[in-house]
């Protein structure tokens, strides 16, 4: 402060100190300010020039990875890769329709791998997700076609293996599929049909098909001439999400939800 010729403390000069370290990670910069928001609350009683810097100053929001928004021909170049993969009978069955029912559903991967038999109910058409993420349950209907592949893989599911485990996907060793399983097989997939280069470490990834399906729900809407306010609440419901702002996070500006939200936008101006 003496430096600085301040004789009290200022939001300015607080988060001036704080980030004197420029290769410091935001975190160490975030604990730091914390430090200097607690004296100044001290400072404040004695001296009511003191600024206390605000408390989501520097706070630690996660970064938003930029999602990639697969186009509908990527999603079907997946699908088919997933029914070639080499196999003594299941395996295709298992990831087509794992990884068919993400999509058209814009479930967590961690919901689909802990799918149970019994909270599939295929003669109403739904789902039903247990306890995901912050403790939420919810029941997921389905369009007929995706509840016919159920079916379908159902069928394939108990012709291989029988019903000895509880699990809906599973392995061809009978055991449930695991994360990692999944993950290394999608990006396999990935790499065959060039959504990856043959030695790349990252790429689009599967929680990606879940941004996706967030961005192309409200793109619908648009399009269909609906009242995006009231339904967000919808989206929110379905997704999991404790309130709209989370799923606002899945939105991905691109080009064709703009340009709707530009039209409705200068309609609403025009009216």
């Amino acid at each position: 402060m003496t430096k600085r010729n301040c004789c009290f403390i200022t939001t300015r000069l607080a988060l001036q100190w704080a980030t004197l370290s420029q290769h410091a990670k935001r975190s160490h910069w975030s604990r730091l300010l914390s430090v200097v928001r607690l004296f100044a609350q001290y400072r404040a009683v004695e001296d009511p020039r003191t600024e206390i810097p605000p408390l989501y100053l520097l706070s630690q929001k996660p970064d938003r990875a930029i999602p990639y928004i697969y186009s509908n021909k990527e999603l079907r170049q997946l699908l088919v890769a997933f029914q070639s993969l080499p196999s003594k009978g299941l395996r295709p069955h298992t990831y087509y329709t794992f990884f068919g029912l993400m999509m058209v559903t814009g479930c967590r991967i961690g919901e689909l791998l802990a799918l149970n038999r019994d909270d599939l109910d295929l003669n109403n058409g739904w789902i039903t997700i247990w306890n995901s993420k912050f403790n939420k349950s919810r029941l997921l209907p389905f369009h007929p076609t995706t509840v016919e592949q159920l079916k379908k893989y159902s069928n394939a599911r108990d012709k291989f293996l029988g019903q000895n485990t509880p699990a809906f996907f599973i392995s061809e060793g009978g055991t449930r599929i695991t994360t990692w399983s999944t993950r290394r097989i999608f990006v396999q997939v990935s790499k065959q049909i060039g959504l990856r280069g043959p030695d790349d470490q990252n790429g689009p990834r599967i929680h990606d098909i879940r941004h996706r399906f967030a961005t192309k729900t409200l793109l619908n809407w648009y399009r269909n001439g609906l009242d995006i306010n009231q339904k967000i609440s919808l989206l929110t419901t379905y997704l999991g999400h404790k309130k709209p702002s989370d799923t606002y996070w899945y939105i991905t500006g691109t080009p064709e939800l703009l340009a709707q939200a530009t039209t409705r936008f200068e309609k609403k101006i025009g009216e």
